[in-house]
């Protein structure tokens, strides 16, 4: 067993595990090209941050039952059952390098928008997302770009935006969410091979990591002001279309 290999990877993971544990999404940006520098299969890194994921989703949704947005989360979830087969279609049709460059166009697009534009357009724009039927196709999308790259908090994370939710509400749908998303592309990964003994023992041992980063992002998340936590979520979609664009150009 290679000991600066496995710290490695567990100080990945702890990363990704921080950021999604104290704004509820980035982990899979932040673990996947840290994991990606490690000479380790893609698959393995794929469904070791899946299985992760899984589990702060769960420790999160357990604690917070009583404050979620079920009827949205029943339309999210059902679309993104729907969209997890033309993901595997997509990963095996379509070069990742393509759909970088549509999804980092549309982050980008969607970041400036809602920073360049007035109050009064924010407003009207949330009014036309309190129909539980406009969740449909980002929860489809979740699905697709979940079960092909481990994407899959992307587009709820567009549609908690747009929405407007409050900080608490946002966070804490997005792991109700994502503990149903994850537990299907963890078994599509099952299925398709990508669970193996050293993926396991990779997941075994991060497990501590992971605890202590639940803990440090609940605390972080306490210490950040409300009227804040929007506009920084707005910057990290900005910013995380620029790297998605420039993965585009280097590949």
């Amino acid at each position: 067993m290679d000991i600066t290999l496995i710290l490695l990877i567990v100080g990945a993971i702890f990363l990704g595990s921080l950021m999604r544990s104290t704004f509820g999404f980035g982990d899979s940006v932040i673990s996947m090209p840290l994991l990606a520098l490690l000479p380790i299969p893609f698959s393995a890194s794929v469904a070791l941050v899946g299985l992760v994921g899984f589990t702060v989703a769960l420790f999160s949704v357990f604690t917070n039952w009583n404050q979620l947005d079920k009827r949205i989360l029943t339309w999210l979830s059902l679309s993104t059952v729907l969209g997890i087969p033309f993901g595997l279609f997509l990963v095996r049709s379509v070069e990742r390098r393509w759909v970088n460059l549509v999804l980092g166009s549309l982050l980008v697009i969607y970041s400036s928008y809602s920073i360049l534009s007035s109050r009064r357009k924010s407003k009207m724009m949330n009014s036309q997302f309190t129909h539980p039927l406009i969740s449909v196709p980002f929860g489809f999308a979740s699905g697709m770009l979940g079960s092909a790259y481990n994407m899959n908090g992307i587009p709820i994370v567009l549609y908690g935006t747009s929405r407007k939710w409050p900080p608490k509400e946002f966070k804490d749908n997005l792991q109700a969410h994502f503990l149903l998303s994850s537990s299907l592309i963890i078994f599509s990964h099952f299925l398709s091979g990508f669970w193996t003994r050293e993926v396991g023992l990779y997941y075994f041992l991060s497990i501590p990591a992971v605890v202590i980063a639940i803990s440090l992002g609940n605390y972080l998340y306490s210490k950040i002001q409300v009227d804040k936590f929007r506009k920084f979520v707005i910057y990290f979609i900005f910013l995380l279309g620029v790297f998605t664009l420039v993965e585009f150009l280097t590949v």
